[in-house]
């Protein structure tokens, strides 16, 4: 394999693993933009994705096109049993109050999960087989097509769902102005659990499309998630496009480092670019220091 093909073959595998990140900080801001609270159990919502796929497409044998959108129903029950009964029953909680009590439902949710599966890694087919796909001296997996595919979906329906639906704005105004959201009639409390829910469902998405090239177990969220509000801090934290654009350079920066140096110091490269990027632009790449967020795609 010639230099250009390998860094062809390293830029597709960035591209692929950045999809995950990028998906799972895009999570993140959903809820950040409602609650101004991180959501650690985010990793979590992407392990549940992964395992309960790999127990009904495998165990059951429920085929994908049933099996997907179940899993996906189940881990946003999960969302919402997070907030009903981790953050709603606070009163008058705290942005510090919300990131203890996720940090409580992280360290539950996967115990729960090694007592259902144990600590063995899990396998699940591809979507489309495992064989390979040649492209001008690299190689591409099926599978990473998925999983760039799915970060595009949900790209298109997020900016259709804010901009073209009752529910959507609705969220939007909470998260710019709550007060004056509960005053023209919008339930803020009940923006909060479909922040909850839709970040939950796009976890569990990413722990789909992610298991058949990397494995899953129980403990692969904590990881997912440092990752991915890497790429959320990064890109800006609460912009939608910096969380795309940060995870996509981030799964850059590790693949590059890891075939052109070495891959025990993959997240070093990636952790010393969030750094330089910090060092000269404190709200990140796409952020608005000012403003601090942006709600919109």
């Amino acid at each position: 394999m010639s230099f250009a093909s390998q860094l062809l073959q390293y830029a597709i595998t960035g591209v692929t693993i950045g999809s995950i990140y990028a998906m799972v900080a895009i999570g993140f801001n959903i809820i950040y933009n409602v609650t101004e609270a991180i959501n650690f159990a985010q990793g979590e919502f992407v392990m549940l994705g992964g395992l309960v796929m790999v127990f009904l497409r495998v165990a059951v044998n429920i085929p994908v096109i049933f099996s997907l959108p179940l899993t996906i129903m189940l881990v946003t029950m999960v969302g919402i049993l997070l907030d009903r009964l981790a953050i709603k029953p606070l009163s008058k909680p705290s942005v510090l109050a919300m990131v203890i009590a996720t940090i409580g439902a992280s360290f539950f949710i996967r115990g729960a999960a090694m007592m259902l599966w144990g600590k063995n890694p899990f396998d699940l087919p591809p979507f489309s087989g495992r064989n390979p796909i040649s492209f001008l001296g690299a190689v591409v997996q099926p599978q990473g097509l998925w999983v760039v595919g799915f970060l595009l979906v949900v790209v298109v329906v997020l900016t259709l769902f804010f901009d073209r639906t009752i529910l959507g704005k609705a969220l939007r105004a909470s998260a710019v102005n709550p007060s004056a959201s509960s005053l023209v009639g919008i339930n803020v409390k009940h923006m909060v659990l479909v922040s909850f829910a839709l970040s939950a469902a796009i976890g569990a998405l990413g722990g789909i499309v992610i298991t058949p090239i990397s494995l899953m177990e129980y403990d692969r969220g904590a990881m997912l998630a440092v990752k991915g509000f890497s790429a959320c801090v990064l890109g800006g934290i609460g912009s939608f496009p910096g969380a795309v654009t940060g995870g996509l350079l981030i799964g850059l920066i590790e693949s590059l480092g890891a075939g052109l140096v070495s891959s025990g110091y993959k997240d070093v490269f990636a952790l010393l670019l969030l750094l330089l990027v910090l060092f000269v632009r404190p709200s990140g790449l796409l952020g608005n220091a000012e403003v601090s967020k942006i709600r919109k795609f």
